[in-house]
């Protein structure tokens, strides 16, 4: 994906209202062996981009000044109540080195399961991103979590995920869960009113 900036020299407070008066917003680009870069970006491309889950997940072609550098979006600050982006933070990454990021989950067939289907339970997703650390060129856009064979009580752990090749889970402590199928209190299953 790839997202144009351009450099700015002006710092401060004042400078970056005008900048978001104008319809820029203020943003830096730091990381790697170069210094950081104070860059201004296009409010309302940028706001359009923040909505889609895959630029938060992906690695960006950040153009500054016709300058293409590879960067992940580590960080924004939005209003409190207008709908407007107060700032950005890029990192600059490097293709031989690994990062660590947040992926988002993508739940599929919880609608097939045996714990839908069969004991009326209610899925319930505990995790909805997955700290992964990989090369930039393995960061996936997302990690399925296949919810076919869930049973009524049974839950979902990291360690059944199937991970992309090269990417691996960052978990800390004991082996986290991702998803539970629970039972609502009440309920019937389809075998209890088939007897």
């Amino acid at each position: 994906m790839k997202v144009v900036a351009f450099a700015r020299k002006e710092q401060g407070t004042g400078a970056s209202r005008r900048l978001r008066n104008a319809g820029q917003t203020p943003g830096i680009i730091y990381g790697g062996t170069e210094p950081a870069v104070s860059i201004s970006l296009d409010h309302n491309a940028l706001f359009h981009a923040l909505k889609k889950e895959v630029f938060h997940s992906s690695i960006l072609d950040m153009d500054v000044d016709g300058k293409v550098e590879k960067v992940l979006l580590r960080d924004f600050q939005m209003h409190a109540f207008k709908q407007l982006v107060l700032h950005a933070d890029f990192q600059r990454v490097d293709a031989n080195k690994k990062i660590h990021v947040k992926v988002p989950l993508h739940f599929i067939n919880a609608e097939v399961s045996p714990a839908v289907k069969l004991s009326a339970a209610v899925i319930s997703h505990v995790a909805v991103e997955l700290d992964v650390e990989c090369l930039p060129a393995d960061l996936p856009e997302f990690i399925e979590v296949d919810l076919s064979k869930v049973e009524a009580g049974q839950s979902v752990h990291v360690s059944a995920l199937k991970l992309p090749k090269g990417v691996s889970a960052v978990v800390h402590g004991d082996d986290a869960t991702v998803a539970i199928a629970i039972k609502p209190a009440g309920a019937t299953s389809a075998e209890a009113d088939a007897k």
